[in-house]
């Protein structure tokens, strides 16, 4: 039986009264307790409960709140903008707003070119497609989506993940033209994903995926990523496909005469180059535009320094070619073949999961800063319409990457048109000068992908989490490490289930406490958190912390029946017996204070009530029990002084 816990401080919650028996007005009316009374006359049809229910699970924001009073074509038309956030923004846009988005949307442009290239190489996919991901998927967010500080673009971590499950399937060096495919076919199973979740509103299957374990899991992903970059930053040719440090680092040492002094060397300068404009950013938070420039700045120069000194002739590893011209579609690309659909499945699903965290949590950060809001089941069908599109249009998973969605944020965007300006630079990029990065170094790329991934090990939230609750620690922990040393996909399955058998701990195992009445007020505390609290002679007051399941039922029957021998004990140490027993939440015996609609329901609607408990022993708040348990009190001691 679901019940929820009631008040413990005594405030008075005002509900309609209604007829109660003499013994009932009796003890709720002495010692000038309230007259008002429980309602335990109410009771729902079942279709309404049922609507009510869902609503609450489904609906907690009640989107469509106040068309009902509208004419339904007013109604419709408030319907489609609710799904098309742009209908809302366009009309209202003007010039006042657009240099700002026009600013935001350039310097975003700027970081998602080497983004783009090197997140598709992370992922072992041709260049190009790392700019065609950033050309379509941001123009279906700016009409679908509802944040205005969202920047669009493909993600390190979801692309190695992708990565590592697709290769289990087909190799890139061997197959390149279905495992290409694979990336697609990911990205339509992805946006279905994505936008069913989003129109279904089950949102709360993310919420699975704790601050805890994203982190843990952002963190091992991060190690994995820089390790991995050894490829690049020593020029080498033959790599593992694993992704666990132990075959990444057997790989570097057992491929060591592959190593490139020049690319190491020209690695290093990089490096420095961008952690110092990094730390310029911290130093004048106003200069942030200097680091959100130097990887275009890095490419620029690395590819104008590989042309002069003919580097791929003398250990500098380039991009290589790349053709002009905007996205082609790659509908027909779409694989539904029987021996490859579980892992296009498995790769969009769960590629798709981590990049709803990300996004939909990027966007609520920046969104709290401008206190402004954002609907999470409109961002799901965003995210999932922009990943259909871009399966279509030779587009891997894109997402809200953090490290472009917070230069969006600090150069002052206004509306989604910044992703708007975003896409029109790349397709110019694509039709007029994609080859010319051609000559861009591997090393360029691998430095930049190093240092974006620094900041994703936050190892003072690893300490924050140790001090503050060592569980979140302990799954944060197994996020980090699973992913290190075995898999992506091991880390994060193992840190969401550990935070599932936590769930249901607190579920299974509620908390409970003893209460005391503080000296001087009407208000019921924790005798261990308020050691100044209380007892009340004869009487026990039990908080229960958790709603009442079958899956607890039993736990609480013990526990409670374990307060109450142990309160008796102590009762009959100082000469007199428990005799009531309260329990502060609205379903179990002897007496009940504040029971919710849900628990009055049931209780009425067994028989409870009337054949075992009676009504006169269901009470508002806490203080009326108490004043009616020592009025009782009274009475037994008064006849038990006349019989005698």
């Amino acid at each position: 039986m679901g019940t929820e816990a009631g008040d413990v401080d005594g405030r008075n919650h005002q509900r309609p009264g209604r007829g109660s028996s003499a013994s009932s007005r009796h003890l709720h009316g002495v010692g000038g307790a309230s007259a008002a009374e429980v309602n335990l006359s109410g009771r729902r049809p079942f279709a309404e409960k049922l609507w009510s229910d869902l609503a609450e699970t489904f609906f907690p924001d009640d989107p469509f709140r106040g068309f009902g009073a509208l004419p339904p074509a007013r109604r419709a038309w408030c319907a489609v903008k609710y799904f098309v956030p742009a209908l809302d923004w366009v009309p209202r846009y003007g010039l006042d707003k657009f240099k700002f988005d026009l600013l935001a949307g350039i310097t975003i442009a700027s970081l998602a070119i080497p983004q783009g290239i090197s997140y598709a190489r992370l992922a072992n996919l041709p260049p190009i497609i790392g700019l065609y991901s950033s050309f379509v998927p941001p123009l279906m967010y700016a009409v679908f989506g509802s944040s205005n500080n969202l920047a669009v673009g493909t993600v390190a971590a979801a692309s190695l993940l992708l990565a590592s499950i697709i290769e289990t399937e087909v190799a890139a060096d061997e197959n390149p033209q279905l495992y290409l495919q694979l990336f697609y076919t990911a990205a339509f199973f992805t946006g279905l994903f994505q936008t069913a979740l989003g129109v279904f509103r089950l949102g709360l299957i993310v919420d699975f995926l704790s601050r805890s374990t994203i982190t843990g899991f952002m963190g091992g992903t991060a190690m994995i990523i820089i390790l991995q970059q050894f490829k690049g930053l020593l020029g080498m040719k033959h790599f593992t496909t694993k992704t666990d440090i132990i075959s990444v680092l057997h790989s570097t040492y057992h491929y060591r005469h592959e190593w490139k002094w020049q690319s190491a060397v020209l690695g290093i300068c990089f490096l420095l180059f961008l952690l110092s404009s990094k730390h310029l950013r911290k130093k004048l938070p106003k200069l942030f535009w200097v680091s959100a420039i130097a990887p275009f700045m890095v490419v620029v120069i690395g590819g104008v320094f590989a042309f002069l000194v003919k580097g791929d002739e003398h250990g500098i590893p380039i991009v290589g070619n790349l053709n002009k011209g905007i996205n082609p579609l790659s509908i027909a690309q779409l694989t539904f073949q029987s021996r490859h659909m579980k892992t296009a499945v498995k790769a969009g699903l769960l590629s798709g999961i981590l990049a709803l965290a990300e996004g939909i949590a990027v966007g609520r950060s920046l969104a709290m800063v401008k206190n402004e809001q954002i609907d999470g089941n409109k961002e799901m069908i965003a995210f999932g319409i922009m990943n259909i599109a871009g399966s279509f249009t030779s587009c891997y998973l894109t997402t809200g990457p953090f490290s472009k969605s917070a230069v969006n944020f600090h150069a002052g965007c206004k509306t989604p048109m910044s992703n708007v300006v975003m896409s029109v630079c790349i397709m110019l990029v694509l039709l007029f000068l994609a080859p010319l990065f051609k000559y861009t170094p591997l090393v360029a790329l691998s430095s930049i992908i190093v240092v974006a991934m620094i900041g994703l090990v936050k190892v003072k939230e690893f300490c924050h989490l140790y001090k503050v609750d060592k569980f979140d620690f302990c799954i944060c922990m197994v996020a980090f490490l699973g992913v290190v040393f075995f898999t992506m996909v091991a880390g994060l399955s193992a840190s969401v289930g550990l935070s599932v058998v936590r769930a249901l701990l607190y579920v299974a195992r509620p908390a409970t406490c003893k209460l005391g009445n503080i000296a001087g007020s009407e208000t019921f505390r924790d005798v261990k958190q308020y050691p100044q609290a209380k007892s009340i002679p004869g009487i026990l007051v039990l908080q229960l912390g958790s709603p009442i399941y079958f899956v607890n039922a039993g736990y609480l029957r013990e526990r409670i029946l374990r307060w109450v021998e142990d309160e008796d004990n102590l009762c009959k140490s100082v000469g007199h017996d428990l005799q009531y027993l309260v329990l502060d939440l609205g379903g179990m015996t002897i007496a009940l204070t504040n029971p919710r609609l849900e628990v009055t329901e049931k209780l009425v609607l067994s028989g409870y009530v009337r054949d075992i408990l009676g009504d006169e022993w269901v009470f508002l708040t806490v203080k009326d029990a108490i004043t009616a348990c020592r009025y009782a009190l009274q009475i037994s001691r008064n006849k038990g002084e006349d019989e005698v």
